[in-house]
């Protein structure tokens, strides 16, 4: 039996490559973890609490403009909140870049009522011609 005692030419070589596949599950985690964010954000610029109701209509249309209520006043279009004097301004420019007559309001529950209507006012002021409002599908208070 020999051994052998001296080190190999060949096992001298250093290989130094980087292992390309848990980065790339990283990037592809947080890709998704981006975009399922983004479009959550992206539906409405104020917290608002839905009324509910036993049957929705589950179309939603993109060239559909959305004006959202807070239950303290504030108005949104389109989820960028819009001063008081702006607001039938804001709609109407928002009506032509989407080129729609449509509208959609979406209320807080505890929202005034005669705010919605004085909304929906100034939506008709600046264009709108189809209003629709905002619900859940759930169980009914």
């Amino acid at each position: 039996m020999s051994m052998k005692i001296g080190n190999d030419d060949d096992d001298s070589d250093i290989v130094a490559e980087i292992n390309m596949t848990p980065l790339i599950d990283v990037m592809l985690v947080l890709l998704i973890v981006f975009m399922v964010s983004s479009t959550a954000a992206l539906e409405s610029g104020m917290d608002i609490e839905l009324p509910k109701t036993a049957l929705t209509n589950e179309k939603k249309e993109a060239e559909i403009l959305v004006i959202s209520l807070g239950k303290d006043g504030n108005v949104a279009v389109q989820g960028k909140k819009v001063l008081p004097a702006d607001i039938t301004r804001q709609i109407a420019s928002d009506l032509k870049t989407l080129k729609t007559d449509s509208v959609i309001l979406e209320g807080d529950t505890g929202a005034n009522l005669g705010r919605a209507v004085e909304l929906m006012d100034m939506a008709k002021v600046a264009g709108a011609k189809n209003f629709s409002i905002a619900a859940e599908e759930g169980k009914k208070n």
